[in-house]
């Protein structure tokens, strides 16, 4: 398959990136920073200069063209403020959805955030983020032409992934981590059953493989 990501440099797209491109897929990523392209080529990706707070629909459909999956795995970041979480993690899901309708790209897979909901209150800048989260959801679920999973996983860690997982509508919170979140989305991408759903995920019991085969038959 081909497969593009946006948010390509993030921490998660470059652990996907590297199983997939393992596994044979074609991957390519979607990044502002030109400097940042060796890092993807590292992973087994090609790097695709696109700066989603300024690009067209067009221009990213232009990427998306020939792909059979598209991956939303951008986000503005820790460090930034109120505004980048609405032109990011609101804006460029928005933008991302459009394009990939565009380009003819059903399969649609979307990193959001556990708590994301657009009702959410609160004034703190997080609170922002988990309302523009829930909005870029709530849109992505709007689209007739996608079919989008949305997965939502708990706070992330840099720790080893242990392969273990639990995957359902309703987890709970916990931790999980950012290499068992990319081992989830690697099969998610290739599970077109889990089309319609979205899915909390934390540390678990369950291999990867088993809990994604699960959740697809319910």
């Amino acid at each position: 398959m081909r497969i593009v990501i946006a948010g390509g440099h993030g921490q998660i797209a470059l652990r996907l990136e590297r199983l997939l491109t393992a596994r044979g897929d074609e991957v390519a990523g979607l990044i502002r920073n030109a400097g940042q392209e060796a890092d993807l080529r590292a992973a087994g990706a090609e790097p695709l200069l696109c700066d989603l707070e300024s690009a067209s629909v067009d221009e990213v459909a232009g990427h998306l063209r020939g792909a059979d999956v598209a991956v939303f795995a951008a986000g503005a970041g820790p460090g930034s403020g109120a505004d980048r979480k609405n032109t990011v993690d609101r804006g460029a899901a928005v933008l991302f959805a459009d394009a990939a309708e565009r380009a003819g790209v059903r399969r649609y897979v979307v990193v959001s955030s556990m708590g994301a909901d657009p009702a959410h209150q609160g004034d703190e800048i997080f609170d922002t983020y988990l309302r523009a989260k829930g909005e870029a959801d709530a849109y992505v679920r709007s689209r007739d032409a996608l079919d989008w999973t949305i997965l939502r996983p708990g706070m992330l860690t840099d720790d080893a992934g242990t392969g273990l997982v639990r995957l359902e509508a309703t987890t709970g919170r916990g931790p999980i981590p950012r290499d068992d979140v990319a081992a989830v989305l690697a099969e998610l991408v290739e599970t077109s059953a889990t089309a319609g759903l979205t899915l909390e995920l934390v540390s678990g019991s369950v291999p990867v493989t088993v809990a994604v085969k699960s959740i697809a038959g319910n």
